[in-house]
């Protein structure tokens, strides 16, 4: 009796085991036909740098990017560095600008691809002389880790308004892509001066209305020594960069629809980065509560901008915002004849 127990103990080990094996070869294979059906090309080699010793599909950086969160958060040691092939790498982009134009929402939007890893603190590497004194290893050095395939972008909205820039980025490379994020200019430079004027509040340091600095009380003209109406002046800064780079170099995004409309505006930008497409509309859900759209990662990890973000701007006089309007109009004008795009600004 015992014997016939043991007997039939191992036939039904025997097929268990049999189905384990067979699930499992199928998996395998089952994966191996994905791989297949989603070939996917190099990043490196879409954007026409130089190639990684080995080529990842965007399912494995998906998975490396973990490896990469935990690294930076608890600081790799060289031994990870060498193991796991990490590089320091210059960026193959960057966000120029403008400021208050959604620079910020733009980069950590970008950084939902797992083929793009972003710096997180603005390097102003170009546009401040001490820190350009460094050199190029210097800022090399400030940027995060990443894998060959990866590309890094940073964003430094100064960039893109300071006369020095254009000539020390061509440079460091000349084919570098160029992100420039723009808003409605008057809506802009309101938002400037709200950024201003929280920090002065902050400081119990009283500040100007805007009406005030915004327009010259001796001509009642737009006053165009103030930086927040000269920033939103798109055109005469981004003529400089023409001298420099070529139109097709330099990509417009639309701030006020990346606001309202994300998932557009960032499929364009992977398209002129030659990445494969990726972001959907399940890495962004809109919260109600912030007012805005917040990123989803995966089904763990979710991520809002700073509080800091979508500030309620003051009451501004209705007669300067239409005296602004017609100001910038010719120079929109002029702006949407260069670089190709129209936007729908008054």
């Amino acid at each position: 009796m015992l014997f016939k127990q043991q007997v039939w103990l191992r036939q039904k080990l025997l097929v268990l085991g049999s189905l384990a094996v067979g699930s499992l070869l199928y998996l395998v294979a089952r994966v191996g036909s994905l791989d297949r059906l989603q070939p996917i090309c190099p990043i490196e080699g879409r954007l026409g740098g130089a190639r990684g010793p080995a080529e990842f599909p965007l399912r494995a950086l998906q998975f490396k990017r973990g490896l990469l969160h935990e690294f930076r958060k608890n600081n790799a040691s060289k031994e990870q560095v060498r193991l796991h092939d990490l590089v320091q790498q210059l960026p193959k982009a960057i966000i120029i600008g403008v400021r208050k134009g959604g620079t910020r929402a733009l980069l950590e939007m970008l950084n939902l691809h797992p083929a793009v890893v972003k710096a997180s603190q603005e390097i102003h590497f170009f546009d401040n002389d001490e820190n350009y004194a460094k050199g190029i290893e210097w800022y090399r050095k400030k940027m995060p880790f990443s894998y060959p395939q990866q590309i890094t972008i940073e964003k430094s909205p100064a960039y893109f308004i300071t006369e020095e820039v254009p000539e020390r980025i061509y440079k460091m490379n000349s084919s570098i892509k160029l992100l420039i994020i723009v808003r409605e200019p008057t809506t802009r430079a309101i938002s400037d001066y709200t950024q201003v004027l929280e920090g002065k509040e902050r400081k119990n340091k009283t500040y100007y209305k805007f009406e005030k600095l915004a327009i010259d009380p001796n001509t009642c003209e737009v006053n165009t020594k103030y930086k927040a109406v000269r920033t939103s002046i798109y055109t005469k800064h981004l003529e400089r960069w023409l001298k420099y780079f070529p139109i097709e170099q330099f990509h417009i995004v639309d701030g006020d629809r990346l606001i309202m409309e994300p998932l557009p505006e960032l499929q364009l930008v992977e398209k002129f980065l030659n990445l494969p497409p990726r972001i959907s509309q399940y890495n962004l859900y809109f919260n109600a509560t912030r007012g805005f759209y917040c990123l989803r990662f995966n089904i763990i990890f979710n991520k809002c901008l700073a509080g800091s973000k979508g500030r309620i701007h003051p009451e501004v006089d209705p007669s300067v915002i239409t005296k602004l309007r017609k100001f910038f109009h010719p120079f929109n004008q002029k702006f949407y004849q260069i670089t190709g795009r129209t936007l729908n600004w008054p």
